[in-house]
Order: C-alpha cells, then sequence, then structure tokens
C-alpha cells in the first residue's frame, strides 16, 4: 500500500513568515532570537569547547579575559575598568576563569536592556554620517551610489529609490532620508 499523501491545501499555502521560537534562556532574558543569535555568536568568537572542566557545556565556555573583547565584538564595551570588574563578577562568580554560555548571555541582555538614549542616538548619529560623508541634511541617492559603489555592491536605481520612499514615508525621491527618519528605520529593522 503506497503511503498516504498530505493535503494540498498545507503545500499550496506557500511559504508563512514565521518568527523564529524563542528559546527558553531568551524568554527569561526578555531578548529576541535575533539578540540571542548575535550573543550566541560573540561568544563563540571566543569559545573553547576542548576544556575538561566544562565537557557538558555545549557551547563551550569562554576565558574571563576575553569577556571584554566579546562584549566589544556586541557593541557592548564595559564604559571602564569598574565596570569590567562587576561584569567579570557576574558571569564567572566563582572566580574559575572561564564563563559559561548562559552567564554570558544574561549579561549581555541586560547591557543590551540598558543602553541609553544617548548612545543609540549616538550610534545612529554616526551610522547616518556614513552616509552621508559628515554633511548636515538628507541621505540622498548620490549618497546610496557612493555606499553602493565602495561597497562594490550592484544595487539598481530602482531599488535606491525604493529605499529612500519607504525611508521617507513616500515624501519623494528629492527629500532624501532624514536622521529621524533613519532612526526609524534602524528601529523598524531591529537594530535598536
Amino acid at each position: 500500500m503506497p503511503p498516504k499523501r498530505r493535503g494540498t491545501a498545507a503545500s499550496s499555502a506557500g511559504p508563512k513568515d514565521k518568527k523564529p521560537r524563542l528559546s527558553k534562556l531568551a524568554k527569561e532574558n526578555n531578548i529576541t532570537s535575533e539578540e540571542e543569535a548575535e550573543i550566541r555568536e560573540a561568544f563563540h568568537l571566543f569559545a573553547v569547547t576542548d576544556n575538561e572542566e566544562y565537557a557538558s557545556e555545549k557551547e563551550g565556555v569562554i576565558a574571563t579575559r576575553d569577556v571584554r573583547r566579546a562584549l566589544i565584538a556586541l557593541g557592548l564595551a564595559p564604559t571602564d575598568n569598574a565596570e569590567l570588574k562587576s561584569v567579570i563578577s557576574a558571569v564567572d562568580p566563582a572566580g574559575e576563569g572561564f564563563v559559561i554560555y548562559e552567564h554570558f548571555l544574561s549579561v549581555a541582555a541586560l547591557k543590551l536592556h540598558n543602553r541609553s538614549e544617548d548612545s543609540i542616538s549616538a550610534e545612529v548619529e554616526h551610522a547616518y554620517s556614513l552616509f552621508t560623508h559628515g554633511t548636515e541634511g538628507p541621505i540622498l541617492m548620490s549618497h546610496l551610489r557612493a555606499v553602493a559603489k565602495s561597497l562594490k555592491e550592484d544595487v539598481s536605481e530602482e531599488l535606491m529609490k525604493d529605499m529612500i520612499r519607504e525611508a521617507n514615508g513616500g515624501d519623494g525621491i528629492q527629500s532624501g532620508v532624514t536622521i529621524e527618519q533613519f532612526k526609524d528605520v534602524m528601529k523598524r529593522a531591529g537594530v535598536f
């Protein structure tokens, strides 16, 4: 007897825009799956998996001396030595010299939540100036062309126009993108 076929209704519905499931750690730390993936990636940059004392840690461990660099990779650098010492004592309370993923994720998530509006504004201004080359005024087509050229990306004129229209709410190509509109796009994209 041949196997039963599944109904075609499910397969013809097309791909769904499903959000990735949140892990237990992401839920506990109130972060998105994307934020968790970024934290995991930064952790894995410095992780060692061949430490016999921590063989049960599937994500591996990082040396406490690498915590600062992992946080810098996330854009969450400690502001001073006192904060770094506080972070180290939180992630390695026993002073063993190694940090497990769960502890690192908890501290990184906390730092993500505590980023000040001033630091976010400074990041937005810096990113905006990369497009405008430090000049006042909106991001224009010429700025997008220059960025695409410097990145050696083949981006069509129509796509760049669509990007500007999407960012400025349809105000037109000549209006460009203001810093407030740029910040809104960054927030919608989940950067902040």
